[in-house]
């Protein structure tokens, strides 16, 4: 790949486009799983309640010595529970925020607290009334046990995501300090060839050059300060790489789409494994009957352009319509007839210029400002900074136009997934 010409000469280029420049990310299955960072994050939020609890007391009653012992016993086995229920609210998704982790943290803490005054309960007393036991077992979360129900849930809230960001590589995302920009993509399955396709005709695809194409445009992406992470591999789905289909992000917001092409709707589930365990993300979905594809979504700040595709009907624009009005998007549905996606035909520069080949813009005038391009690829860029954008390296005009403009272009060859309708927005997911 190549820099522009408007790139500063002092600017380091992007790697070439030559056969395995970089590493693919380190797989998935290689990383810290989700399974673990749960159960440390309970380990760690639990443990910690259990220290201020016992301190708390030991404080309270005056520093004796006596007290760290008998109060650390009453409290273990509250502990012990709260610590396996917590760990299995994390696996759940408690800790994808703190308002979350805040309920199972409470949650955790309520139910800990009674299981374990009632089995201390039942080991020190004879016969008692079964009413009796749960006036005084309810009468403690307002007593004795309520600093430690405090303590599990308000450090579940404070400290949960945060362990169990670190742990599985991330810090709730990192979006708005701006401290991490990830990218999620997808290796090619083994049947790419078979890939979908509606308004070309099919030309073989080299699989071993396809691969090495996805190799630099990851490259691409790291070389560019993206973090590239593998969504789990889905060898038998062959368009399983165009990981834009199956997700769209909104910020703190990730929407699961419903793929118009049944062949396709199986590739959601990794998706949405990928994006929970990146953490600090609500997660919704586009259900049937409603279609969407992420190819189909262009945001312009706070606008959203959805093409009315044969992949995207009215209901799945209907459904993405209700799901961002609380977030203060608006939602413009655009007639799509002589491309797959919308973002095959148009997307955006960084200052909300939509860019495109007009051949495939059914409306232009639905655009704000639109400028056309004179190449078909030249329709895509993925925006990588306010002033980078990635494009293809089969539209060298449209790379010099663009960075007439002011930006700096980074271009790839993508030549055998633009033989399946595939573009350079089709093959990551921008989490920012």
């Amino acid at each position: 790949m190549t820099s522009s010409d408007a790139a500063a000469a002092d600017t380091p280029a992007p790697p070439a486009a030559s056969p395995h420049l970089a590493p693919r990310p380190t797989p998935r299955s290689e990383r810290p799983r989700s399974t673990s960072a749960a159960v440390l994050s309970a380990l760690t939020v639990v443990l910690g309640a259990y220290l201020v609890t016992v301190l708390g007391y030991f404080i309270s009653s005056g520093q004796q010595s006596q007290a760290l012992s008998q109060f650390g016993g009453f409290f273990a086995l509250p502990a012990l529970i709260a610590f396996v229920l917590l760990a299995v609210f994390n696996l759940l998704g408690a800790t994808r925020a703190w308002l979350p982790a805040l309920a199972g943290g409470l949650g955790a803490g309520i139910i800990g607290a009674l299981l374990g005054s009632a089995v201390l309960l039942s080991a020190s007393t004879g016969n008692i009334l079964a009413s009796d036991v749960a006036v005084y077992l309810f009468g403690s979360l307002v007593g004795f046990n309520l600093l430690f129900v405090l303590s599990v849930a308000i450090t579940s809230a404070l400290l949960g995501p945060r362990v169990y960001g670190s742990i599985i590589g991330y810090r709730t995302v990192g979006r708005r300090s701006g401290e991490r920009h990830v990218a999620l993509v997808r290796i090619p399955a083994s049947n790419l060839a078979d890939g979908e396709l509606t308004h070309i005709d099919r030309i073989p695809v080299n699989i071993e050059l396809a691969d090495q194409q996805w190799d630099n445009y990851c490259a691409a992406l790291d070389a560019e300060g993206w973090e590239t992470i593998e969504v789990p591999a889905a060898p038998e789905m062959a368009d399983s790489v165009f990981i834009e289909d199956t997700v769209v992000m909104f910020g703190e917001l990730a929407v699961i789409t419903n793929p118009g092409a049944e062949s396709r709707n199986a590739e959601t589930v990794g998706t949405e494994q990928a994006v929970r365990e990146l953490g600090g993300l609500a997660i919704e979905r586009i259900s049937a009957p409603g279609t969407l594809d992420g190819g189909d979504v262009l945001k312009v700040g706070k606008t959203v352009y959805v093409g009315r595709s044969l992949r995207t009907n009215a209901e799945g624009i209907r459904q993405l319509r209700a799901l961002l009005a609380p977030h203060g998007y608006t939602v413009v549905a655009v007639p799509l007839t002589k491309a797959l996606h919308l973002k095959t035909s148009v997307t955006a520069l960084p200052d909300g210029t939509v860019i495109g080949w007009a051949p495939f813009v059914d409306h232009p005038e639905l655009f704000d400002r639109f400028l056309a391009m004179p190449e078909e690829a030249g329709a895509a860029v993925v925006v990588l900074s306010p002033d980078t954008v990635l494009m293809s390296a089969s539209a060298p005009r449209s790379a010099a136009l663009i960075a007439d403009l002011g930006y700096r272009v980074v271009t790839v060859d993508i030549s055998e997934f633009e033989k399946l309708e595939g573009c350079v927005t089709c093959l990551s997911v921008r989490v920012r």
